[in-house]
């Protein structure tokens, strides 16, 4: 299944103009690159992956928000965030910032 277009069109609109701003197809989704390193994806659920500090993680969980797994193994720093959480562009920008603040206190991936 391909991800969701829809999704993938907002987050870009959230991040455009980002410095170091790529996007790139993987896992059947559209992850959005902050200087080399993902920040969020559009998961092909219409859900959206996050990538966060895994100590800020557990305080976000809810009953739309899970730790992300990948082939039954948890994925440490990464949360899935449900449709349901992503209704309107508020909720969504919530995330994106979450995912894009932290990356950015990554150093650059050297290309």
């Amino acid at each position: 299944m391909a991800y969701d277009e829809v999704l993938a069109q907002r987050i870009h609109d959230l991040l455009d103009g980002e410095p170091g701003l790529t996007s790139k197809r993987m896992f059947g989704g559209l992850g959005f690159m902050l200087r080399g390193h993902m920040a969020v994806a559009a998961a092909s659920s219409g859900s959206l992956m996050v990538r966060v500090d895994p100590a800020d993680a557990p305080a976000w969980l809810s009953d739309h928000v899970q730790p992300m797994e990948m082939r039954g193994r948890a994925m440490n720093g990464w949360l899935l965030v449900d449709r349901e959480a992503l209704a309107d562009d508020e909720q969504l920008r919530v995330w994106v910032d979450r995912g894009a603040d932290h990356v950015r206190t990554l150093p650059p991936q050297q290309p």
